[in-house]
């Protein structure tokens, strides 16, 4: 697990998945989600910078923080106002871990945000 999050946070910029899955945690620190409310949520808070994130993307970053990361877990939960209907809701399992990759990500915020900020430094003066 530790390769993989190291793996995932190098190269030049911060990889599409490790943002979402940032933004993925904090929404569900912030109450129960389910996945397409995630993905509503965070196309209209990107949209005004040119960000769409795909349907694929959030499910496959949803799943990888169950499956392999361990931070969140999933529950059904009969829909509201449904009588039968029920919908996936995902919550933080270890609050330990969510912790831990968001300092990881915020590391790596930070190095891109220093890259950037040097890259129109130096080309536009």
């Amino acid at each position: 697990m530790a390769e993989r999050r190291q793996r995932e946070s190098t190269g030049f910029l911060i990889k599409q998945r490790a943002f979402l899955k940032l933004y993925i945690i904090t929404n569900i620190e912030n109450g129960r989600w389910y996945g397409l409310q995630l993905l509503d949520e965070l196309k209209k808070e990107f949209k005004p910078f040119g960000f769409e994130p795909q349907h694929s993307e959030i499910y496959r970053a949803l799943h990888e923080l169950e499956d392999d990361e361990q931070i969140l877990t999933k529950m059904k939960v009969k829909q509201d106002g449904a009588k039968r209907k029920e919908i996936v809701v995902y919550k933080i399992k270890d609050s330990e871990k969510a912790k831990a990759y968001k300092k990881l990500v915020k590391a790596d915020l930070e190095r891109c945000e220093q890259l950037l900020r040097k890259a129109i430094r130096d080309n536009f003066p």
